[in-house]
C-alpha cells in the first residue's frame, strides 16, 4: 500500500503582500484543466551526452495530458520535442496498461507517461497508446514507429544495439542494426508471464520492470512467473452502464504467491538459462542486477516472512553461485534500490538499516565489508548518483531537518561518512535528478512560500541555468489567489513513549485567537509515507483553511524517513500506536485556545481511511465525524507482501494479530457520523473491504453515509471524479461540524 500521490500540489505559507484578491480559491479551479502550480515538470532526465534536459509537461489546456519537452544546454532554449496529441490523437489503453498505471500511480494521466534515452544521447524511446516510437532529437517531428500491439515496459539496451519490451506476456527485442524483431520467450500466456513484475512487486516492492539488461548488451535477466497458485478473486467492476466480471489473481495475506523464476537469455541467439533460486520456493525475488563488467549477476532473495534478505552472486558463464551478504531483522528487512556496482574496482555500494538508521556501505565482490560510506544519527533516503572519477556519492537525506529533503555529497573513500557536504541551499524539499556521469543535476525545489522551481546545477550545487523559475508574479496562475493564501506552521510534540512527532497546521481565514474554530484533521498514518514536509503543500488543505477550519496533519510513529525504532513501533498491531499518536495530537489541539475541541473531524484515504475508522472507533467522544475513503477494514483481505510485513505472520499463524489490527474488533466504539467512500472497480483495496464494513455497521444499527464511484479504481482519479469526491468531503465536514463559523 504505497501512498497515493496527488496530481496537484499547493501552497502552505504566508506570501508577500499582494493586491486585493480578484477571485477566491474554489474546488472547480483546483481541479480544473490547467494547473495552479505553474508550468510543472515530470520525469526529469539529463541526456547521456549532457547536452539536453528532458521532461514531461502537461498541456496548456489539459494539465493531465503530457508532452515531451527539452531544454537545450547549448542554445539555452526550451521547446516541445514530441506533441502527444500529434503522435496519437485518440489514445486507447489496454486493460494491462491501465492496471500498470494504477500500480504506478499515474492512472489519471494521458499522453506520454515515460521515455528512455539512447546511450549516445541522439534518440529517445517513447511509448504511447500501446505503440513504440524512436525519436531522433535532431528531427523530432519525424518519429519512427518501431513496434505496436500493446507494448509495455520498453527500454533501449545500455549499448544501444537493441530495443526491448514486453508484449502479450513475452519478452521481445528489436535489433536496431538490422531491424529484425525477435521474441525471446514464447510460453507467455494464461498464468505464465515473462519479463513482467508480478502484482505485489509492482504494488508493494516498487518494482515496475521484470527484466534487467547486462551493461554490455550480452544478456538479459528476466522474471518468469506463474500465477496459477494465487487464488482468483472474482471482482465485479461496476460502471455506470455495465458490470464487468474480472477474475483477478490476488494474493491476500496467507495465500500462495506466484511461483517465481529468474532466467537469463542471450538477445542475439535466444539461448535460455535458468538461475537456481534455492530449495525454498515460497520467496520474493526482489531485484536482479549485473555487475559493471557484466560477468556477475546479483539477485536479492527475501524470505516469505521478510525477516531475511540475501544478496547472491551468480557467475554468468558457469552459473556458479556464492552468497555476498544477508540482512536480518526481528520485524522486517526493508528493500531498496541502492545497490550500485563500481566500475573502477571490484566492489559495490549497499544500503542497510542494521544500525537502526539507513546508511551506505562499500563491499568487495567477495562479500566482505570494506568500510561505511555514511554513519551517524541521521539516515540516507537514497543514492542519487555515483561519480567514481570525482570520488563522490550523491545522496538525498533529511539530515538537517526531518521535514526537509536536501542533496549531500559523500566521499567514495568513506572519509566524511559522518559529515556529508550539503550541496543544495534553501530549507524545504529538494528532488535531484543527476546526469549519468554525476557532473550536473536538475534540482526541483519548493518550500511553503515557493511553488516548485526547477534549476540546472553543477555537482557542487552552483547554478547553471533556470529550467523553470516559476516565479509567483502577476502572470502566475496562482497570483489572483495569493491575497487569501494562508500560512502553514510547523512544530513537534512528544509521543507517549517520548519520541518526537512532527505536525503542520494552517490556521483559518481571518484568524482571531480569541475565538474557537473547527478542525480538519488529515491523516495517512501508514508506512512508506511522510505527510508533514516543508514543501509546497495541498490545495485542498489550503481551501479548507480558507473555509474556516484549522487544518492539522501529524506524522505518527510508523511513518517514513525516520529511524527504525520509530517505524517498527506499529509492527504486529496496526492501528495501536498510530491511533495513540493521532489522539495525542488531538489532545494537544484541544489545549489550544483557538480550537473547538467538540468540532474535530478526520479524513483519510487508503491507510488513512483505515485510520479514520480506527480513530472513530477509539475516540468518538473526541472526534465529531470522519470521512473514510477506500479503507482496508480487514488486513486478511489485503495483499501478502505488505500485510505480512507489518502485521507479521498470516491470518492462520497469528489470527489475534489480524483481529486486533483490523477494524471489526473495534467497531462497537464507532458512534460519530461517518462518510464511507469507495471506487467500485478498486483492484488494490478491494471493494469487499467496504461491503463487509457495511454489513457489520448494519448489524449494529449504525447509521452512516455512503458514496460509491462507478468504474473508479483506488485513486478515484480523473478531474471530474476528484472534484466530486472532494466537494463531498467538504460538504460532510460543514454539515456535521455545525458550519465553520468561529465560536
Amino acid at each position: 500500500m504505497r501512498p497515493l500521490l496527488s496530481l496537484l500540489v499547493a501552497a502552505a505559507a504566508t506570501l508577500a503582500a499582494a493586491p486585493a484578491s480578484a477571485e477566491r480559491l474554489t474546488l472547480d479551479r483546483i481541479y480544473g484543466d490547467t494547473s495552479l502550480s505553474g508550468p510543472g515538470v515530470r520525469n526529469l532526465r539529463v541526456s547521456p551526452d549532457g547536452e539536453r534536459v528532458t521532461f514531461l509537461r502537461g498541456r496548456a489546456d489539459n494539465q493531465y495530458q503530457l508532452d515531451l519537452w527539452e531544454y537545450n544546454m547549448k542554445s539555452k532554449a526550451t521547446q516541445r520535442l514530441v506533441d502527444s496529441k500529434r503522435l496519437v490523437p485518440n489514445e486507447e489503453l489496454s486493460l494491462e496498461e491501465k492496471a500498470r498505471r494504477e500500480r504506478a500511480r499515474t492512472a489519471g494521466l494521458s499522453g506520454i507517461i515515460s521515455y528512455n534515452w539512447s546511450p549516445d544521447g541522439k534518440q529517445l524511446l517513447v511509448p504511447i497508446g500501446g505503440d513504440l516510437y524512436l525519436v531522433n532529437v535532431a528531427t523530432p517531428d519525424s518519429p519512427r514507429k518501431v513496434a505496436s500491439g500493446n507494448v509495455t515496459d520498453p527500454k533501449i539496451s545500455p549499448k544501444g544495439r537493441y530495443v526491448s519490451f514486453v508484449r502479450d506476456q513475452n519478452l521481445v527485442v528489436i535489433d536496431l542494426q538490422s531491424g529484425a524483431e525477435r521474441q525471446l520467450t514464447t510460453d507467455g500466456k494464461g498464468t505464465i508471464h515473462n519479463g513482467e513484475a508480478e502484482f505485489v512487486a509492482q504494488e508493494e516492492m516498487d518494482q515496475h520492470t521484470g527484466y534487467y539488461w547486462a551493461p554490455d548488451d550480452s544478456a538479459i535477466a528476466y522474471r518468469r512467473y506463474d500465477e496459477a497458485p494465487v487464488p482468483v478473486v472474482r471482482r465485479f467492476e461496476i460502471f455506470a452502464d455495465r458490470t464487468e466480471v474480472i477474475d483477478q489473481h490476488y494474493p491476500a495475506a496467507g495465500d500462495p504467491n506466484v511461483l517465481i523464476e529468474l532466467m537469463v537469455v542471450n538477445p542475439a541467439t535466444g539461448q535460455q538459462r535458468k538461475i537456481d533460486l534455492g530449495a525454498e520456493k515460497d520467496i520474493y525475488l526482489v531485484r536482479a542486477d549485473f555487475s559493471a563488467d557484466a560477468k556477475t549477476l546479483v539477485y536479492q532473495r527475501q524470505t516469505r516472512d521478510q525477516k531475511r534478505l540475501d544478496l547472491v552472486a551468480v557467475d554468468v558463464d558457469t552459473l556458479a553461485q556464492r552468497p555476498l551478504l544477508s540482512e536480518t531483522s526481528k520485524t522486517w528487512v526493508s528493500i531498496h534500490n541502492d545497490l550500485r556496482f563500481l566500475k573502477n574496482k571490484k566492489a559495490f555500494i549497499w544500503a542497510s538499516e542494521r544500525t537502526g538508521r539507513n546508511h551506505l556501505y562499500v563491499y568487495g565482490m567477495d562479500g566482505k565489508l570494506q568500510y561505511p560510506l555514511s554513519k551517524g544519527e541521521w539516515g540516507v533516503d537514497n543514492i542519487l548518483a555515483v561519480d567514481e572519477a570525482a570520488g563522490k556519492v550523491y545522496i538525498a537525506s533529511n539530515k538537517d531537518a526531518v521535514i526537509d529533503k536536501q542533496t549531500y555529497a559523500l566521499n567514495l573513500d568513506g572519509k566524511n561518512a559522518d559529515k556529508p557536504v550539503r550541496i543544495t541551499s534553501g530549507d524545504g524539499m529538494h528532488d535531484a535528478a543527476f546526469a549519468g556521469n554525476g557532473k550536473i543535476f536538475v534540482d526541483t525545489y519548493s518550500n511553503p512560500q515557493t511553488p516548485p522551481q526547477v534549476s540546472i546545477r553543477r555537482a557542487d550545487g552552483t547554478m547553471v541555468e533556470w529550467l523553470e523559475k516559476n516565479e509567483l508574479n502577476a502572470n502566475h496562475p496562482y497570483a489572483k489567489y495569493l491575497p487569501d493564501h494562508l500560512p502553514t506552521e510547523f512544530g513537534s510534540i512528544k509521543a507517549k513513549d517520548g519520541q518526537t512527532l512532527y505536525y503542520s497546521m494552517i490556521k483559518p481565514a481571518n484568524f482571531d485567537a480569541t475565538k474557537r474554530y473547527p478542525v480538519f484533521l488529515f491523516t495517512y498514518g501508514g508506512p512508506h509515507s511522510q505527510r508533514v514536509t516543508r514543501g509546497w503543500g495541498s490545495y485542498f488543505n489550503q481551501y479548507m483553511a480558507q473555509q474556516g477550519f484549522v487544518v492539522f496533519t501529524l506524522d505518527n510513529r510508523g511513518s517514513s524517513r525516520r529511524e527504525r525504532v520509530f517505524t517498527d513501533a506499529l509492527y504486529n498491531n496496526l492501528g495501536r500506536v498510530e491511533v495513540e499518536d493521532q489522539l495525542t495530537g488531538i489532545e494537544w489541539l484541544s489545549q489550544q485556545s483557538f480550537v473547538d475541541s467538540k468540532r474535530v473531524g478526520v479524513f483519510g484515504w487508503s491507510y488513512g481511511g483505515f485510520m479514520t475508522l480506527r480513530l472513530l472507533a477509539a475516540a468518538s467522544d473526541k472526534i465529531a465525524m470522519g470521512v473514510s475513503v477506500a479503507p482496508v477494514t480487514d488486513w486478511a483481505l489485503y495483499d501478502t507482501h505488505y500485510t505480512e510485513q507489518f502485521v507479521g505472520g498470516t491470518p492462520k499463524s497469528d489470527p489475534e494479530a489480524y483481529k486486533r489490527s483490523g477494524v471489526f474488533a473495534h467497531l462497537d466504539g464507532l458512534k460519530s457520523p461517518l462518510l464511507l467512500v469507495h471506487g467500485m472497480a478498486d483492484d488494490n483495496v478491494l471493494f469487499t473491504n467496504t461491503t463487509r464494513l457495511i454489513d457489520e455497521l448494519v448489524k449494529r444499527n449504525v447509521q452512516f453515509d455512503l458514496m460509491t464511484y462507478p468504474g473508479a479504481k483506488h485513486g478515484i482519479s480523473g478531474r471530474v471524479s476528484q472534484r466530486h469526491v472532494y466537494g463531498m468531503i467538504e460538504g460532510f465536514f460543514k454539515k456535521n461540524l455545525g458550519g465553520t463559523a468561529a465560536k
